[in-house]
């Protein structure tokens, strides 16, 4: 998709933002229309790593509308998230033209990075947590009576683990610019780990969609490794480029200080 020119009328501008809004709108609803027909492969997928914790295996509707509505829902958000990429880069497009040329080299990196690491830990959600975590679900709600899986209910929750851990695992990269482009200094983020690490406990209780302390541990324990992570590697990004100096500068512009002297 080209890239208009950085400077443009008004309405050019909002012409453009107009058609990209368009190509996005239209996009979104021609995925929706294809994966309701996939639906049924779909939730044959989502109900797997939980049936085996059933009494019976079976779930059930209690509505005449429920399957349309389990099947429209699970492919507007299929729709949404295969078509992500895509809506990134619309709207970056728009924005692109305004950024310098030093900036604009690190914009498909940080899509297709956000794009795996999001990818990963809906994955990571799926095969990891969703197992142990439904089954303690289940056997607290044994105690005290027969559970009634609900399709819709268990889908719904399912699918806001996945994007729970998706949406957690871009951690690294959110550290690592933040560290990398000196906004907040590598030395910030070590002398603070106590506060970082409570926070990200409390951030892990409210992104985990269910009171299961099981889902929250795992979430913890995993944006507690990715956060180590990518501080390692943000030390060895800084130092090779700036030395040990770097680790404690705050400066925004000193990542991009060798590009820029180059420019000129």
């Amino acid at each position: 998709m080209p890239i208009g020119p950085a400077r443009m009328p008004l309405f050019d501008h909002l012409g453009e933002l107009r058609r990209r809004l368009t190509i996005v709108v239209v996009c979104v609803v021609i995925a929706t229309i294809v994966m309701y027909f996939a639906s049924p492969t779909i939730i044959d997928l989502l109900k797997a790593p939980i049936e085996p914790y059933l009494d019976g295996g079976k779930f059930v509707m209690t509505g005449a509308l429920g399957g349309f509505a389990v099947k429209f829902g699970v492919a507007v958000k299929t729709a949404v998230v295969m078509c992500t990429p895509m809506i990134v880069w619309q709207i970056l497009a728009f924005f692109l033209p305004a950024l310098k040329p030093n900036e604009r080299k690190w914009v498909v990196p940080t899509v297709v990075a956000a794009t795996v690491l999001f990818f990963v830990g809906a994955v990571f959600c799926y095969f990891i947590i969703v197992p142990p975590g439904f089954e303690w679900l289940l056997g607290e709600t044994k105690t005290i009576a027969d559970p009634m899986a609900d399709l819709e209910n268990y889908i719904n929750i399912e699918i806001l683990l996945l994007i729970g851990f998706g949406v957690s695992f871009e951690l690294p990269l959110i550290v690592f610019y933040l560290a990398v482009f000196h906004i907040v200094p590598y030395s910030s983020f070590r002398a603070a780990w106590r506060y970082i690490y409570v926070a990200m406990m409390v951030v892990s209780a409210s992104i985990t969609p269910d009171a299961n302390p099981i889902t929250l541990l795992m979430m913890y324990a995993a944006m507690l490794s990715l956060y180590e992570v990518s501080l390692a590697v943000t030390r060895i990004v800084i130092v090779a480029r700036e030395g040990k100096k770097g680790l404690s500068e705050g400066r925004l512009t000193a990542f991009f200080s060798d590009d820029d002297e180059d420019e000129e």
